[in-house]
């Protein structure tokens, strides 16, 4: 070890696996910004169903090992490298796509992937912005080119991307359904943009949500899919002439009938957020902003970790039920 390098905590990841692959090291290099990066002290990172994905090695995109996760921080600039104007020491930030990883006491971010931090958000709040929120306006706007008085059905709708996909749509003029698994998570739902909610373990909530949307529209719209392989070909029944299934989150295959897009025209579209530009991250990062400032972004928290728990984190966000709000680590 060069004399003179600051060491830090991060999560490890030296072999794809289950959640014990997760290892916390006390003795990690503390990263140099270069040209066009900044580094940040994290105080708050974002876990998401991806990284598990990832994690496990059965993702298309795989990192070269051995990696550290995570995406979503918020936290304060240490420092800047060369070329940096927007962004120094000391501003409040977060971020939706880290350069070395945001499991860790200090991540490198290029100045082009962050964003002020307002002081009305907390890091909590600032780290459950990046990727629940980016990846909710590319699926409302850019994948399903929703519009203001369409009807958009949140097929699970108490996680990250759920909520956050509320409360964009109820802001931007659409009529929002969701759907959750417990009372606690259809009383978020509702508090948070939809105007209704359904619980998505009764046996018939298909059927109530086709007497909610009624007669006239006869369907919905557009549905925001968080997990297509339990519900995709209900999915198909439930749209409207033209509607759109957007698949935001998909865990296995699934058996449909494509005859059931046929007679309305309807169509399945995936999201994948790291396909956006520049210019469209731009475009929803102005979504966002403007939404904090008129005060509709208001992130939900769920549930919180320390660093040293991390392998808990990735059990509880796939095998937990009826997720609530964004979960983070703390650091």
């Amino acid at each position: 070890m060069a004399t003179g390098q600051k060491l830090m905590r991060a999560i490890r990841v030296f072999e794809f696996g289950g959640p014990e692959v997760l290892k916390l090291q006390s003795d990690v290099v503390v990263p140099v910004p270069q040209s066009h990066q900044v580094l940040i002290k994290v105080h708050a990172c974002g876990v998401n169903p991806v990284e598990t994905y990832i994690r496990s090695g059965t993702y298309s995109r795989k990192p070269a090992l051995p990696y550290t996760p995570g995406s979503d921080v918020a936290g304060i600039i240490e420092s800047v490298g060369d070329n940096v104007s927007a962004f120094k020491k000391g501003d409040r930030v977060f971020c939706y796509s880290t350069v070395s990883g945001g499991y860790a006491e200090f991540a490198l971010a290029a100045d082009d992937t962050i964003y002020p931090l307002p002081e009305t958000l907390n890091f909590r709040q600032g780290a459950a912005l990046g990727i629940p929120y980016f990846t909710a306006c590319r699926a409302l706007f850019h994948s399903a080119r929703a519009r203001t008085g369409e009807s958009v059905l949140v097929h699970g709708a108490s996680g990250g991307v759920g909520l956050a996909t509320c409360q964009i749509a109820r802001a931007h003029g659409l009529k929002v359904l969701g759907t959750a698994g417990s009372e606690e998570g259809k009383k978020l739902v509702l508090q948070n943009g939809a105007h209704e909610v359904f619980n998505h373990k009764e046996a018939n909530y298909i059927d109530k949500i086709k007497m909610s949307v009624g007669d006239k529209d006869k369907g919905v719209h557009v549905i925001i899919e968080m997990l297509a392989n339990e519900n995709l070909s209900n999915d198909l029944k439930l749209l409207s002439h033209g509607g759109r299934v957007v698949v935001v989150g998909c865990r296995g295959p699934i058996e449909i009938n494509p005859r059931d897009t046929m007679a309305k025209e309807t169509s399945i579209i995936g999201v994948s957020l790291f396909s956006s530009t520049k210019e469209e991250f731009q475009q929803f990062a102005g979504i966002l902003q403007a939404g904090i400032e008129k005060g509709w972004v208001k992130p939900v928290i769920g549930s919180e970790y320390p660093l040293e728990k991390a392998a808990q984190a990735h059990e509880d966000i796939i095998h937990g039920s009826g997720k609530t709000g964004k979960m983070i680590l703390l650091l």
